[in-house]
């Protein structure tokens, strides 16, 4: 009996039987990932649900507790309406976060001016600590001290009452040909002070 030969053909075929083989396997191995996969996802949300299980139950009996407070006082129809001005307005909430965002921001920003406005008012205040405003401030505040000690509130009264008196002899005191004659006046008494006295 004669040996049968493969032909080129029948090689051909098995190879392209081969090929289609290896291709099956794979699909088959990669649907067996998946379903694998997909199997543990769906183990996963089990064990999820089975975990948020009671916590949901909790909420929601919490939830139930609350609202049967607020029932007598709340109806569906208040909710649905709260609801839908919510839905209406959510612009208008938008540009209320956006304006609390910009006041946060210019918090932070004022808060750094406010810092080199301080800064800058102490340096200020030990400029004139250092010029002496203070001391001659604490100075006059012992004169205005000594006055109010000095004077009774009928004294300030009649003060008042004259104040534009003697503003006005002042001012007058002040004119030059005045300030001259005491000049005068004062230098005359100092050389006779100093002069010994004749005798008649």
């Amino acid at each position: 009996m004669d040996n049968v030969v493969a032909t080129p053909s029948v090689e051909q075929a098995l190879a392209e039987v081969n090929a289609k083989l290896d291709a099956l396997t794979t699909q088959v191995q990669y649907l067996a990932e998946q379903a694998q996969a997909m199997q543990r996802r769906q183990q996963a949300w089990e064990d999820l649900q089975q975990d948020l299980e009671p916590i949901l139950r909790e909420a929601y009996q919490a939830a139930a507790e609350e609202l049967a407070e607020v029932a007598p006082y709340v109806t569906l129809e208040d909710v649905l309406h709260l609801v839908k001005r919510l839905l209406r307005n959510v612009p208008n909430l938008e540009f209320l976060l956006e304006q609390l965002e910009s006041l946060s921001d210019l918090r932070a920003d004022a808060g750094l001016i406010s810092h080199e406005a301080m800064a800058a008012l102490v340096e200020f205040l030990e400029d004139l600590e250092r010029k002496g405003y203070f001391a001659f401030a604490r100075e006059a505040l012992r004169i205005v001290d000594i006055i109010v000690t000095s004077f009774t509130p009928e004294d300030v009264r009649l003060l008042g009452d004259n104040i534009v008196l003697i503003l006005n002899t002042v001012k007058e005191m002040t004119q030059p040909e005045i300030m001259r004659l005491l000049h005068n006046l004062t230098s005359a008494y100092r050389e006779a002070e100093e002069r010994p006295e004749e005798l008649p």
